[in-house]
């Protein structure tokens, strides 16, 4: 936590972004500001409101009408896409895992989580997209921070294992633990932070993010289910308690397996931030 306090890991701006959108005394204006403090950022912010994936009628060419047609929310989620994207610039291969691929997972689970929360027509469908996005920021800073024991965590596990299980034999703690410690020293809103906290245990968390900490762990079972694991190797086991809170069947599931090839393939520019 000391290591990783003397330089932040996200960009300056895009930490500004979640403040800004989480404020309810900010506006469009707010956001347009911070954005435009980063030309590289907003360039890639339009660039990806302009993508199929939003169906824009005509080209959106700058931050306000960007603002006005997609949101704060949708606006923060595109920024910290962008912003997350930077810490996996230098690609890295450890046994089976590659930070490509975790980044990948990153992604799809924010995409799926959004889907989960959407079929079940929950309200806060973008915050279950950031919280996916971000739900295994622990991993990452174990990487960066913590390298030589996360090497030898890799190299210990096998199809069936618990990652967190061989976390806490190596370091004292696992990716959920350290995630979220990080999580509120940074500022993160309520619902990212307990995702990060509790997406292995849903089951165990009160307060007021349920929603959103199971439809990512929803999003995470199928998308290691659809071969896209965190770390190289299939893990993630399903929560039938998790399940049975959010009434989804074994035919939901389905439907939400087959639907995500098509959504990610919508989304393909969030990959390419």
């Amino acid at each position: 936590m000391r290591r990783i306090g003397e330089v932040s890991t996200l960009p300056h701006v895009a930490l500004k972004v979640m403040e800004i959108a989480n404020d309810p005394n900010s506006g469009a204006a707010d956001m347009k500001r911070i954005l435009e403090a980063d030309a590289a950022l907003s360039a890639r912010v339009l660039r990806c409101v302009n993508s199929s994936a939003y169906g824009v009628r005509m080209k959106i060419t700058n931050l306000q009408q960007a603002v006005a047609y997609l949101g704060l929310k949708q606006i923060r989620n595109l920024a910290m896409t962008a912003g997350v994207a930077d810490m996996f610039r230098n690609d890295e291969a450890i046994g089976p895992y590659r930070r490509s691929e975790l980044w990948r997972h990153l992604v799809s689970v924010g995409i799926c989580a959004r889907m989960v929360a959407m079929r079940l027509k929950f309200l806060n469908f973008e915050d279950a997209f950031l919280a996916g996005l971000l739900h295994d920021l622990g991993i990452v800073l174990e990487d960066q921070y913590a390298h030589r024991p996360f090497c030898q965590i890799v190299q210990s596990l096998a199809a069936g294992s618990s990652l967190v299980e061989v976390e806490r034999e190596f370091l004292g703690f696992d990716h959920a633990v350290l995630g979220e410690c990080v999580a509120q020293d940074w500022g993160f809103p309520e619902p990212v932070r307990a995702t990060i906290g509790y997406h292995h245990a849903a089951e165990n968390y009160r307060g007021p993010s349920t929603e959103v900490i199971r439809c990512v762990e929803i999003g995470n079972l199928l998308c290691t289910f659809k071969g896209i694991p965190s770390v190289g190797v299939k893990l993630t086991t399903g929560s039938t308690q998790v399940l049975t809170a959010l009434s989804l069947s074994r035919e939901d599931l389905a439907v939400l397996a087959g639907d995500l090839d098509r959504e990610l393939a919508l989304n393909a520019d969030l990959f390419n931030m």
